[in-house]
């Protein structure tokens, strides 16, 4: 019988005699891609820092079959980790790449050539000092990290979410490259930005695991949507909300067209919606890259 990638037996972890994990007991196998999702203070975040080593708790937690808290180090090697707040580093971007390719020894080149598809020229601003960058900058570096050590666990908590629509794109296509190479747990607290892209669902209420449940996995990460939206009249905040996903209008304004991610199409129909007595036609063609 093959070992699973994640392993949680009965954890349980208590701040202050408040209880945020409450016997967790969860079975992740290698290749699984599971959306792990919850209101703020479900526990999520707690969990995946039991399971970076950061906490003592009881129970019993595994990572290919070692524990995090004993061989942490080792551990650390596997997983790419974007968190879903930045660290206040104050080392350099330069500084932060070299030390993260270092523990799992991976080749710096390889997170900048991450970073410049995601758009961010790290290379560039290889002095700048990591807390100096905008949240998105931080974000996409992060994740540059996470994706270019190659690392065969991926751990996403909210990892888009500071990600502009075209840098999404990008960050989907590189989550599709690692299918089949990487076990992935994706936190969010909203299912909508995280159903495309995974094969279950985990919920997580006051500590404890409320759903496990399979969905449909029908969404190729590497597809696009063409999208053509007609409106009924000129509309500056409907103009500018297409704008942001790079969407292009004809000479008249009436006319949008433009791409979209399969992986994020749910996330454009409910900008859509908002407009939904504006517009007069609207169409969607998904294709494979």
């Amino acid at each position: 019988m093959i070992a699973p990638a994640l392993q949680f037996n009965r954890v349980v972890k208590t701040f202050r005699r408040a209880r945020v994990l409450d016997g967790v007991d969860l079975s992740i196998a290698a290749g699984e891609r599971v959306a792990l999702i919850g209101s703020n203070g479900a526990g999520k975040t707690t969990l995946i820092r039991c399971l970076l080593g950061e906490y003592v708790h009881s129970g019993q937690i595994r990572v290919h079959g070692l524990s995090p808290r004993q061989h942490r180090a080792t551990v650390l090697t596997r997983v790419g980790f974007v968190p879903q707040l930045p660290p206040p580093l104050k080392m350099s971007v330069g500084q932060l790449v070299r030390f993260s390719a270092a523990l799992c020894d991976a080749a710096p080149r390889d997170i900048y050539a991450v970073a410049e598809r995601l758009g961010l020229d790290a290379a560039r601003l290889a002095t700048r000092l990591f807390v100096q960058l905008s949240g998105g900058m931080k974000q996409k570096l992060l994740i540059a990290i996470a994706l270019g050590r190659r690392a065969d666990l991926l751990i996403l908590d909210e990892p888009a979410a500071n990600l502009d629509p075209e840098a999404r794109k990008t960050f989907f296509e590189l989550l599709g490259e690692r299918l089949g190479h990487a076990t992935m747990l994706i936190s969010s607290h909203r299912i909508d930005e995280v159903s495309a892209l995974v094969g279950r669902v985990v919920e997580m209420d006051m500590g404890r695991i409320v759903l496990d449940d399979v969905v449909a996995d029908a969404v190729a990460l590497n597809s696009v949507v063409d999208c053509r939206v007609r409106v009924k009249r000129v509309e500056a905040a409907f103009a500018a909300a297409l704008s942001e996903w790079n969407f292009s209008g004809d000479t008249s304004g009436l006319d949008w067209t433009g791409e979209v991610s399969g992986a994020d199409r749910l996330r454009f129909l409910g900008v859509i919606a908002r407009y939904t007595a504006l517009i007069d036609d609207f169409s969607l063609t998904e294709r494979k890259l």
